[in-house]
């Protein structure tokens, strides 16, 4: 395109999830819904990570960084989305789409890290329980911690700079309800190739390295658990990672098949839908895991409710 025809493009439009009036609507109740159980599910595992001294131990400390994240990880996108059920016009700025694509991708490698780190501590736990105090003590917890956030945050900055550096000059519709990668390279004049490669490479990095370093706690997990005599022990054993390996399944089910592939077998229609997946339905579904298949989280949350109940009760008492 010659450079004297070219009109910078300043903002862009979401076209959203297309449908009815009448259908659009109904999506937005039960998005929102859906996202205020999210946030209300996340926010109480916080809630009694804190507040419970039976669970201030390194495995529910990353849950509480999970549910953390996971608050953040929907609110990147969900808001948007939830205009385009309203309306047909739902725009963003060029560089608030770049802070989007940034936030979005950089919660999403965390969460990656983390899912990893969390497996690794079930493999001490299980794999070296006499070296467990040893090798995840509260000092090493925070640094992985740490080191899941600022991992996460780090990789996608080569990708945001590529991006940040494309020239966008029409049309400015953006396929999508959040600014994903892969729409947003197909509205940019410049040549993408390399931006595509470089996004791409860093993805699949990330969220293979993860999986395969979760993929192998739990191949040693079950090396461990199936040598052990008693069934009973057994049982309780896979009890304790029930609950994680199911989230790790869903998540990275739907992340590989979003991004482990390359950007030329993009479908848009199919993008969208798998994008509800891991951005609407994978933050609710992992406060629900957690506390319905664990115990020590099931008798705090109880524990919790009960204290509010009652103060409830009694306040309500007093007028």
């Amino acid at each position: 395109m010659d450079g004297g025809n070219r009109t910078t493009v300043t903002e862009f439009i979401f076209l959203g999830l297309s449908g009815s009036p009448s259908l659009r609507l109904t999506l937005f109740v039960t998005f929102l819904t859906v996202y205020l159980l999210s946030l209300l599910g996340n926010t109480l595992i916080i809630l009694i990570v804190l507040t419970d001294p039976t669970l201030q131990t390194p495995m529910y400390t990353f849950l509480g960084n999970l549910s953390f994240l996971e608050i953040w990880y929907t609110t990147a996108t969900v808001p948007k989305l939830l205009a385009t059920c309203l309306s047909e016009a739902v725009t963003i700025s060029v560089p608030g789409c770049i802070a989007q694509f940034y936030f979005f991708f950089s919660l999403g490698a965390t969460e990656c890290i983390l899912l990893a780190v969390m497996a690794y501590d079930r493999y001490v736990a299980i794999c070296s329980p006499l070296r467990y105090a040893l090798l995840m003590n509260a000092h090493i917890c925070l640094k992985f911690s740490a080191g899941s956030w600022t991992g996460g945050f780090t990789a996608t900055l080569p990708i945001t700079i590529l991006v940040s550096r494309l020239n966008f000059c029409g049309p400015q519709r953006i396929n999508h309800f959040f600014c994903d990668s892969d729409p947003i390279s197909k509205l940019s004049c410049s040549d993408t190739y390399f931006v595509e490669t470089v996004g791409y490479t860093c993805s699949s990095v990330v969220i293979l390295s993860s999986f395969i370093l979760t993929i192998s706690s739990y191949a040693n997990i079950v090396a461990t658990v199936v040598r052990l005599a008693s069934r009973e022990a057994r049982k309780k054993t896979f009890s304790t990672c029930a609950s994680h390996l199911t989230v790790v399944t869903i998540y990275y089910g739907t992340l590989m098949f979003a991004y482990v592939r390359p950007p030329a077998k993009y479908n848009f229609t199919i993008g969208k839908v798998v994008s509800v997946f891991y951005c609407v339905l994978t933050p609710l579904a992992n406060p629900l895991i957690y506390t319905l298949r664990n115990q020590e989280v099931k008798k705090a949350v109880r524990k919790v409710l009960a204290q509010k109940a009652f103060f409830f009760t009694r306040n309500i008492k007093k007028f």
